[in-house]
């Protein structure tokens, strides 16, 4: 049997229990990896995955989740950092405290992670961080000011930890996702006066026609920490359908 390109490697991956994580989780197993999920709720997580409980808002939380992973393993190669939350409205629509919040899991919590793994990440021969950040970081959406904020923060913060850390042989990268298939935009889709419609819409704004699959994002991420990948880092895929960069006549 042909061995996958991460086996023998480590990898966690944070929101990894349902969405976009659980297909990143799976895409890298199927690669050879073994894999720790990271997940506030982790009932479910893949059984073939070890599952940890753990609030990237929270750093005793993800300092004891990423210990108890790599005490598991005896290693850590790879670190996702897909964790997040969404946020609708424009600058007026949320709190000072939904600000904070909504930047401590979606930017900070980021950083939590990579800290807390950073001591077995320099020990590997193939390290590699990926974060999931999003097409709301290069594009103005209408109705999505602080989710849009957070997301380029990510993009900003994946070229910070590239550079800050590329002479230890670790590769940070991200994937910007466009509308993806996910419990999330289904439960925003569910709330809309007319579902069907907000469907159609969403899948018109990307070029392709269509929402994307979380298994797109996972090949991406599959790409970007691969070995394979060595000379690869401070980059963000585009996983959109081509919204970012193309602009094509309507027919």
């Amino acid at each position: 049997m042909t061995k996958g390109v991460l086996e023998g490697l480590v990898a966690i991956v944070t929101g990894g229990a349902s969405g976009i994580g659980a297909a990143i989780a799976a895409k890298l197993h199927a690669e050879g990896a073994q894999i720790a999920v990271l997940d506030r709720d982790i009932v479910g997580a893949d059984a073939a995955f070890a599952a940890f409980q753990a609030d990237v808002s929270d750093r005793a939380s993800v300092d004891a989740a990423v210990t108890a992973a790599a005490e598991k393993f005896g290693r850590i190669d790879i670190v996702i950092n897909n964790a997040g939350i969404g946020a609708q409205g424009d600058i007026t629509a949320n709190d000072d405290d939904e600000w904070a919040r909504v930047l401590s899991i979606n930017v900070t919590g980021i950083a939590r992670v990579t800290a807390a793994a950073l001591r077995w990440l320099r020990k590997s021969p193939s390290a590699a961080v990926c974060n999931t950040a999003s097409i709301a970081s290069t594009t103005g959406l209408p109705q999505r000011a602080l989710y849009s904020a957070s997301k380029g923060a990510v993009s900003a913060l994946t070229r910070a930890m590239a550079a800050d850390h590329l002479r230890e042989g670790i590769r940070v990268n991200a994937v910007n996702p466009g509308t993806a298939d996910t419990p999330w935009v289904s439960r925003l889709l569910d709330s809309a006066d007319d579902p069907a419609a907000e469907r159609a819409a969403l899948n018109a704004r990307q070029p392709h026609g269509r929402l994307v699959s979380p298994d797109e994002v996972a090949g991406a991420v599959l790409y970007l920490v691969s070995p394979l990948s060595g000379s690869t880092t401070g980059t963000c895929i585009e996983v959109d359908g081509g919204m970012a960069a193309l602009r094509l006549r309507s027919e």
